[in-house]
């Protein structure tokens, strides 16, 4: 019975001890045929967790018991960087993860991250639903990785401890934690801001001490991750929309059947959907109870202001992602 090679100790399995969220018994792991190890970074009620649970139940059920997935969230094996090199290594074989450190991998993948791409998710759903999605999860396999679909992250807005931000202006000089990818640090070094690149198992203990001003994130990293504690005003810019990719490990997808592939790859595509709609219905939700948590939120940052002062990177970088990917993107009605 090919079980998949389980996580060996070291650096990369942070918190191993960490419960593990198991949608099976150790009767149904043993009886399985695919025993697939999950993981991502973020707690146990964020969307990235409730989609893949939806995911595992449907895979489970579709294979008849064939393939279980066992779901670590809450970065118990590693943050998102080291989860992906699992991916390569086989010493995990499913995440659903940020954009964040793919362009280390597929470098294309950062022309999902220039400020401003996407008129509005309806635009990002068709992009990475379509050809130009596919094409982009496709090139994760000349690095050892299957790409099956975009999940959702969402829109990024950007918190702060001391100063309301309503304008570009009102960035420079503080100390913002990004993701560690160039477009990003990029885009708010031209605002003026500090862009300081941090895994984000660093970024709440940093913030709490004062050694960052700000960060950016979706509502529901703001909520699940309780930066309310942390921050004191949320600003709605909506610079850069942050889809999910789910990934696989190439080393386990090569050994699977094409029946169990299919079930895969088209369980993940349909979640999606599913995945996005929790997002979305957990944003206003979460936005009403930050409030009442005390952040300050402002609704109306003048995002005009914002797209004209990041015009330069978007131009910088537009043409660094293969002929005319950017402009395939901006151009689809």
């Amino acid at each position: 019975m090919p079980h998949f090679a389980r996580p060996r100790a070291g650096a990369f399995l942070a918190s191993i001890g960490a419960a593990l969220l198991v949608l099976a018994s150790a009767a149904d792991i043993r009886a399985a045929e695919f025993d697939l190890v999950e993981a991502h970074t973020t707690t146990q009620d964020h969307p990235y967790t409730l989609g893949m649970v939806r995911f595992a139940q449907l895979v489970r059920e579709r294979t008849g018991g064939r393939v279980i997935i066992q779901i670590h969230h809450s970065r118990q094996l590693g943050d998102e960087r080291q989860v992906v090199e699992g991916l390569q290594l086989g010493t995990v074989q499913l995440t659903v993860t940020s954009t964040g450190p793919l362009g280390g991998f597929v470098p294309e993948m950062n022309a999902l991250d220039l400020p401003f791409l996407f008129r509005e998710a309806s635009h990002a759903y068709k992009i990475l639903d379509g050809e130009i999605g596919r094409g982009l999860l496709d090139r994760f396999e000349a690095v050892g990785i299957k790409g099956l679909a975009f999940w959702e992250n969402g829109f990024r807005h950007i918190t702060t401890s001391k100063t309301a931000v309503e304008r570009p202006a009102d960035l420079k000089g503080l100390k913002i934690r990004v993701m560690e990818n160039r477009v990003h640090q990029a885009a708010f070094r031209q605002l003026g801001a500090d862009a300081t690149p941090m895994a984000w198992g660093e970024v709440f203990t940093s913030l709490q001490q004062g050694l960052l001003d700000a960060q950016e994130n979706p509502i529901p990293i703001v909520s699940t991750f309780k930066l309310y504690e942390v921050q004191k005003f949320l600003s709605l810019t909506g610079h850069v929309y942050s889809p999910a990719p789910v990934l696989v490990s190439k080393r386990a997808w090569d050994r699977m059947p094409p029946d169990i592939q299919r079930i895969l790859l088209s369980t993940a595509v349909e979640v999606a959907k599913i995945q996005r709609q929790l997002n979305r219905g957990q944003e206003d939700k979460q936005l009403a109870e930050l409030r009442v948590k005390g952040m300050t939120v402002i609704e109306r940052p003048d995002r005009s202001a914002f797209r004209e002062a990041m015009r330069p990177v978007f131009e910088q970088f537009e043409g660094q992602f293969g002929k005319g990917l950017v402009r395939r993107i901006v151009e689809t009605k």
